[in-house]
């Protein structure tokens, strides 16, 4: 297989858009399984984490230092995540699962990634101030994608994130938006979530939106909306 510095540009067009439908997986999902490696003697650990994803679909996660993942990140930061797609299926097999592989490291960036996971989080609010709860982001090196029977591949990093920052000024209005659409247009948005997304009725509110589509959320109900 060639690398990726010699790709043709149709094998470019390609890989992206295996890349933008395994983002599409994880920026619908709200949660993951986390696998590390435990501090002391590099035993596996999988633990259940929940997620968001920075604007490019990078995912965020808010760990305790308490916690064995945490423990196990700090000591060696090479991880994985899995978001599965498969609930509903009567063969889960034949459903959709996605693996990040990469290192998940503590978030500097804590302001504009913490409303992006409180957002899609709200009960993350009661405890992501307290000294011993800090947000991490993984840097996505490889994905992994099992589509079903015969359907698996391998992609760059580079290949699974959007190019976030095209849309930059998206990304900074975003509080904006979320705030204007919840409080001028609550019919709209409810709209968005039963005739564009299926969801049944009630007060969706307006939760996230990014270059490739939006959040919606109901209580702990949520809907992911794509953009064309």
């Amino acid at each position: 297989k060639p690398d990726n510095g010699s790709m043709t540009d149709p094998t470019k067009a390609a890989e992206r858009k295996k890349g933008a439908a395994a983002r599409a997986i994880v920026r619908a999902l709200a949660r993951a399984a986390l696998a590390t490696r435990m501090a002391d003697d590099g035993t596996p650990y999988a633990s259940l984490v929940m997620t968001a994803c920075d604007p490019a679909g990078s995912p965020l996660i808010l760990l305790s230092d308490l916690a064995e993942h945490t423990k196990n990140l700090k000591a060696r930061p090479a991880a994985s995540l899995l978001f599965d797609a498969t609930a509903g299926l009567e063969n889960a097999q034949t459903g959709t699962r996605v693996t990040l592989s990469g290192s998940i490291s503590r978030e500097p960036s804590v302001e504009i990634f913490a409303a992006r996971y409180i957002s899609r989080h709200p009960d993350a609010k009661l405890y992501a101030g307290f000294a011993d709860f800090n947000l991490y982001r993984m840097t996505v090196a490889r994905v992994h994608v099992v589509a079903g029977f015969g359907q698996i591949h391998w992609l760059a990093g580079e290949h699974f994130l959007a190019d976030a920052h095209q849309a930059a000024d998206l990304t900074d209005a975003e509080p904006d938006i979320i705030a204007h659409m919840n409080g001028d247009h609550a019919e709209a948005v409810r709209l968005y979530a039963t005739m564009l997304g299926g969801s049944a009725g009630g007060a969706w509110q307006l939760a996230g939106i990014d270059c490739d589509g939006i959040d919606l959320r109901l209580g702990n109900g949520r809907a992911r909306i794509p953009f064309d």
